[in-house]
């Protein structure tokens, strides 16, 4: 992998050879970066532009000038769009040596339909548009580019990303050449692990701390990447959805403290029902701000999503760190070396878990009150159910019981036990969470 740093750190993030791989594709078509906000779309993109093109040209439409929005208002093709900008801004946009960046392109939906003809008309443009509540933007009348764009998803980092902005690429190198002598690193990562818990993966809030090591500021971008949320709400929602996506949005804490074995809508507001709450879930989650996990039932029939059930499911945060700030988890508590996992239960390690497997599709699994799996997810065709345990107590009957009814070839278990695997059971160490799936 071809790495790419900050400005002030060294902040290695994996989509960048992603962002390589669609440049090289001979059929390479316009390319949507969607994210929630904060995650870093902007910098990665002008970034990835300076490094591996000749030159960049910048359009950010948030806060349009009329100007700008009058290019769009005539006729979109693109000869006509690239000639209007190159006079507007000053700068050459070369089809093959110009990474064209349309930043918050939902603003102007017509620039949005644009990339259709960029696509049909004017393939040669290397053209990325980026969105923070794109799909918010998306109502009737919108002429989405179906089929004419490709997609990518920016997350915040991972802990990988974060033990490689830390200066850790030859910690996370030997990790995964010598899984079987990884004892003596246990203390270092196991730190560094507890530190992901306060910062989290906001890029602003790493760079904060690689550089100043001072939490009173990383709390105070905390803060303010959730104030900017919350201001989201009232700008892009009407009055009375704002006050509904709000009281979702505040719930959460409180629906993990309280370990339910589902979404519970009296938690947001006493006698809510479902149907009062769908927009404003379904708002949060286009926003990217919160990640759905819903009920599979059967856990041994492919494919898993076609035996999930829509009406039970957990909402996770989009960041751990974000997580535990708003939830006023002090910070003393996580660094703590043992007192998270007593008083807490798991409350940070669970969203932890989730938010390390991003890139794949989850479920969890219940048998009545008998047992619950964290999350069950497909690896290569195989059904793999995941435990989550926030110590090294793993005495827990539930992925006994799922096991014993439906024998998967392999379970994982995230713990603070060493790494090992025993009879299709493989405990992975919280902190090398970054080696899932192990391929032993």
């Amino acid at each position: 992998m071809q790495p790419y740093w900050f400005e002030k750190c060294d902040m290695y993030r994996k989509i960048i050879q992603q962002l390589i791989d669609w440049k090289d594709d001979k059929y390479r078509k316009p390319l949507v970066l969607e994210g929630a906000r904060q995650t870093g779309k902007t910098y990665i993109l002008q970034q990835f532009g300076k490094e591996y093109y000749t030159n960049v040209a910048y359009i950010n439409m948030e806060n349009a000038s009329d100007e700008l929005k009058q290019i769009f208002d005539g006729s979109i093709s693109p000869k006509r769009i690239v000639q209007q900008l190159e006079i507007m801004f000053g700068f050459v946009i070369h089809p093959a040596e110009t990474l064209l960046i349309f930043d918050e392109v939902q603003e102007i939906p017509r620039a949005l339909t644009s990339l259709k003809y960029f696509y049909e008309d004017a393939p040669e443009y290397n053209l990325a548009a980026s969105g923070s509540l794109l799909g918010i933007f998306l109502h009737p009348g919108t002429s989405f580019p179906v089929g004419k764009v490709d997609f990518l998803k920016m997350q915040p980092m991972d802990f990988e990303e974060f033990l490689i902005a830390n200066e850790e690429q030859r910690l996370v190198d030997f990790a995964r050449e010598n899984t079987d002598d990884l004892a003596f690193l246990t203390e270092k990562l196991y730190d560094y692990f507890k530190f992901y818990l306060v910062t989290g993966g906001m890029p602003e809030v790493v760079q904060s701390w690689i550089i100043e090591k001072n939490i009173e500021k990383i709390e105070k971008i905390q803060d303010t990447i959730l104030q900017t949320y919350i201001r989201d709400f009232s700008k892009h929602a009407k009055e009375a959805e704002t006050i509904r996506i709000k009281q979702v949005f505040d719930s959460l804490p409180n629906q993990f403290a309280k370990q339910n074995d589902k979404f519970i809508y009296g938690v947001v507001r006493e006698a809510a029902r479902a149907r009062e709450y769908e927009l404003a879930i379904e708002w949060l989650l286009t926003a990217g701000i919160v990640r759905r996990v819903n009920l599979v039932k059967c856990g041994d029939k492919l494919p898993l999503r076609a035996y999930s059930e829509r009406n039970s499911f957990k909402l996770y945060f989009i960041d751990v760190g974000l997580f535990r700030r708003f939830a006023k988890i002090p910070t003393a508590v996580v660094l703590d070396k043992t007192a998270i996992f007593d008083d807490f239960n798991g409350l940070l390690v669970e969203q932890y878990v989730l938010q390390e497997l991003n890139r794949y599709e989850l479920f969890y699994w219940t048998s009545g009150a008998q047992a619950e799996v964290d999350f069950v997810t497909q690896l290569d065709n195989k059904i793999v159910p995941i435990e989550v345990k926030s110590g090294s107590n793993v005495k827990a009957q539930s992925l006994k019981v799922y096991r014993q009814n439906y024998n998967p070839e392999l379970s994982i278990r995230f713990s603070l036990l060493p790494l090992k695997e025993n009879n299709g059971l493989l405990n992975i160490p919280l902190y090398y969470s970054f080696l899932f799936p192990i391929k032993k």
